[in-house]
């Protein structure tokens, strides 16, 4: 059986998302840390885009094809809301609107997992 890459999306938006979660935790916990600059990761599109499928050949040479990238993370910093006179650029109520976004997001990619998971068992047992 040939290997099934929305599984292979789905724990790489997952891998992402538990970054994105460090990042806003970190973000709260240093909410009242003089001149820290909230940071942020790069949007999980971007991941994607550097990510290329490989193609099966089946002959070696009948199709080159580059050797896919890995996916990379990169902290950067966020656009905050404000930033308030002790030069902290945090904004709590910018990053549990974040915190929500990620939870919503991770509901989503399990919610589509299981229904193709649940799917494919269907399918197997006929």
């Amino acid at each position: 059986m040939e290997p099934i890459h929305l599984f292979d999306l789905a724990a790489k938006k997952a891998n992402w998302l538990a970054v994105r979660q460090n990042a806003v935790s970190q973000n709260i916990a240093n909410a009242n840390t003089p001149r820290y600059s909230a940071i942020d990761i790069e949007p999980f599109d971007a991941v994607v885009n550097k990510t290329h499928l490989s193609m099966a050949s089946p002959t070696p040479g009948h199709i080159s094809v580059a050797p896919t990238e890995s996916m990379t993370t990169k902290q950067r910093k966020s656009e905050s809301w404000s930033t308030v006179h002790s030069g902290n650029s945090v904004s709590v109520e910018q990053e549990m609107l974040k915190a929500g976004d990620i939870n919503r997001n991770y509901s989503l990619t399990t919610n589509i997992v299981k229904s193709f998971h649940r799917m494919m068992t269907i399918a197997m047992k006929g």
